[in-house]
């Protein structure tokens, strides 16, 4: 069906809560996308963070496949193979000994804050409040946007739940300032997604760390967009040579099928017992295939490794446009986690970019997200930032 033609009728059929650009995607190839009409665009943003291995990788669907004709769900009340071998290979990667899956980041985010509440209250004399860094997000279900330290994201669901605060990401003065007697846990992004790719510093993570070891506060790493080698390692936590109580993941893990995850160490998880906390799905067996063949694959191309490579050759790059480029004020980042901070606004950056085939977000007013797959090759990659650089340069008014 024409692109128009199913435009009217998402128009007429859709709810209007997601403010979308005006194309209708067919199908995906690697870093490539295809729109109904044909055309082809260069994906920098992989979903999000999602396709960390591109688009229909062939591993992937033959995984799909062979899982579908096998068993798809049992409910919770029973175990799946896939779900074991998963929950095994992710404790030992991280080496948070106990496992509990969900279908997306947001539910993972509900888990670990109820598991951090029945552990404070139980374990920490009834202490349940828990601090979240300005800027963050945690997503949209009610307990992760309390969590969430933007605002706007708030203001039209209030009374949201009780017993979160707020403090400055990467100011640790701000933290130390906001624990009370009733604190329980703290809840950080390691590198802010959505409030504009903003990496933590070796010294606020370390000091936080220690801060949260002198109170018996719970360290939770929100690692939904950094996880699973976005970053240049398995977990972001592992710059920083800090590893929480409590991890959640999503995105990369499930490579678009819906599935995330809350990790645990064996003493923190043990608060949960049977009837506190559940989901039917929690993933299924799809899900569960699909993230061990995503696993094995980064495993054995060294995806990691690759990203910490890459990511810190576009730095480069990206810092020798900053020179010629006065609309460039900042670039930041980890991995294949990259921003671009302009002078300029943002959206009409991204709409110009698409309009030439090449997808990037802007992801604040004046910055642009950039997170291509973690095996996008250099064919793909060159003609993406020369395109971007294009755009970029299209912008600077001579003086």
């Amino acid at each position: 069906m024409e692109m128009q033609s199913l435009l009217e009728k998402a128009d007429r059929v859709m709810m209007k809560n997601v403010s979308r650009f005006p194309v209708v995607f067919s199908r995906g190839e690697g870093a490539y996308l295809y729109d109904t009409d044909g055309k082809r665009y260069l994906d920098f943003l992989s979903g999000i963070a999602v396709h960390a291995l591109g688009h229909s990788h062939p591993r992937i669907a033959k995984a799909l496949v062979e899982q579908a004709e096998k068993i798809v769900h049992v409910s919770n009340y029973f175990y799946l193979e896939e779900q074991i071998l998963l929950a095994e290979k992710l404790a030992a990667l991280s080496g948070l000994e106990r496992v509990f899956f969900s279908n997306s980041g947001a539910e993972a985010n509900e888990a670990a804050l109820k598991l951090a509440r029945k552990y404070g209250r139980e374990k920490l004399g009834g202490k349940y409040e828990i601090i979240s860094a300005e800027k963050s997000f945690h997503g949209r279900t009610f307990g992760a946007l309390a969590a969430t330290g933007q605002p706007k994201y708030q203001e039209a669901f209030q009374p949201l739940p009780a017993g979160f605060k707020y403090a400055k990401f990467n100011d640790l003065s701000s933290w130390e300032a906001a624990v009370t007697p009733q604190t329980c846990a703290f809840l950080l992004e390691l590198v802010q997604g959505e409030g504009g790719v903003n990496p933590a510093t070796p010294e606020f993570v370390q000091g936080l760390a220690a801060l949260s070891r002198r109170h018996g506060i719970l360290l939770i790493f929100d690692e939904i967009q950094t996880g699973l080698g976005r970053t240049g390692k398995s977990f972001a936590w592992q710059h920083f040579g800090i590893k929480p109580q409590i991890m959640t993941l999503a995105k990369a893990l499930g490579s678009g099928v819906p599935l995330g995850a809350m990790l645990a160490t064996e003493e923190v998880a043990a608060a949960f017992t049977p009837g506190d906390h559940s989901t039917t799905i929690g993933g299924g067996g799809l899900a569960y295939t699909v993230a061990l063949e995503v696993l094995k694959v980064m495993e054995e191309e060294k995806l990691p490794e690759r990203t910490a490579q890459l990511g810190q050759e576009l730095l480069k790059t990206f810092h020798a446009w900053q020179k010629e480029l006065p609309i460039i004020k900042e670039v930041r980042g980890l991995g294949l986690l990259l921003a671009l901070e302009l002078t300029i606004p943002s959206r009409p950056i991204a709409e110009q970019c698409l309009e030439r085939g090449l997808i990037v977000n802007a992801v604040t007013p004046t910055a642009i997200r950039l997170a291509p797959p973690l095996n996008i090759g250099e064919a793909e990659l060159e003609p993406g930032l020369d395109l971007l650089y294009t755009v970029l340069k299209d912008q600077v008014v001579p003086s």
